[in-house]
């Protein structure tokens, strides 16, 4: 897909409806030929506009903008690029937990849970956070974690976790100024509900710190899988992971996850994770699917906004 085009369809499928300023800034970028000389220059998975926009603000640059968004970009290439190269849309939104616990809830409890691309482990409290599916809440903690949820009655009930730990290839922390920065870069200008949430959010990380390994998620899931308590169910997944990862890096951590104990939950972009047909989707926006060992459940909207199960799997 060529830069414009990819540009374009972020505006279309992921910011349209869910955050102006992005969406306007997208479509600009689209058609900015000077840009997508600079963006030519860094590896096609950095030219992302999740990425470049935050690097942008990260920087102190302009989004809301887009003329001053050009005239930033050029100015500061050089070191944009150089924040291209070096990080990676490490987005840490807790409320895709949402969209995991209608699913947690069914499992043998006691949990261990283990997440791939972690980032700060922020998913990795379901059973800490409150939510609130239409009028029914559940849970005294916070941030509350609202979602639309359709064609299911909500949970219940909240899991035991009783061991929690992450796997990333660069780990963030949430007692790091500079990784907490990087965190808020990545939140969309308009969202500061999600701003509360990762600060919410946070303290509890910080008051419980999960434990994060630096580390590949076929080299050295293994390893840390085999640390999960006996007596303990392991759940291993991964929400918006795997589309930064290589196809033949894809295709072994498929193989490889299938030979481990207890379940996977994924929630991920379709075609990225083989699960069968599936049924359309409830509008053009991106959605995720929901799949508990590889059988599709539900879909879901990016940031655990919304989720709509699928009529055979109630």
């Amino acid at each position: 897909m060529s830069t414009a085009a990819t540009y374009t369809a972020f505006a279309d499928r992921e910011a349209h409806g869910v955050s102006p300023t992005y969406e306007r800034l997208s479509r600009a970028v689209a058609a900015d030929e000077t840009i997508h000389r600079l963006l030519d220059e860094v590896p096609e998975a950095k030219r992302q506009p999740n990425l470049l926009f935050a690097v942008v603000r990260l920087l102190g640059g302009p989004v809301g903008d887009p003329a001053a968004f050009h005239d930033f970009t050029v100015r500061r290439w050089a070191e944009i690029a150089v924040n291209l190269r070096a990080r990676a849309t490490q987005t840490n939104e807790p409320g895709r937990c949402a969209v995991l616990l209608p699913v947690l809830q069914n499992l043998p409890q006691p949990l261990a849970l283990l997440e791939v691309g972690a980032s700060a482990g922020l998913g990795l409290y379901p059973d800490r956070y409150a939510y609130r599916y239409g009028g029914h809440r559940l849970g005294d903690g916070g941030p509350v974690l609202e979602c639309e949820l359709t064609g299911a009655e909500p949970p219940t009930r909240l899991p035991e976790v009783v061991w929690r730990a992450g796997l990333d290839l660069n780990p963030l922390r949430v007692t790091d100024a500079d990784d907490v920065a990087w965190l808020d870069a990545l939140i969309w200008p308009e969202h500061e509900h999600r701003r509360e949430r990762l600060r919410a959010a946070a303290a509890i990380a910080v008051a419980d710190p999960p434990h994060l390994i630096r580390g590949d998620l076929v080299d050295d899931l293994p390893a840390l899988a085999a640390r999960a308590p006996a007596g303990a169910t392991l759940v291993v997944f991964h929400t918006s992971v795997l589309y930064q990862v290589p196809e033949p890096k894809r295709l072994a951590f498929e193989e490889l996850v299938r030979t481990l104990p207890g379940h996977r939950i994924s929630v991920e972009a379709p075609g990225l994770v083989p699960v069968g047909e599936l049924p359309p989707a409830p509008d053009d926006t991106l959605h995720n699917v929901v799949a508990l060992d590889g059988v599709p459940l539900a879909w879901a909207r990016g940031h655990g906004q919304a989720m709509s199960w699928f009529a055979d799997r109630r």
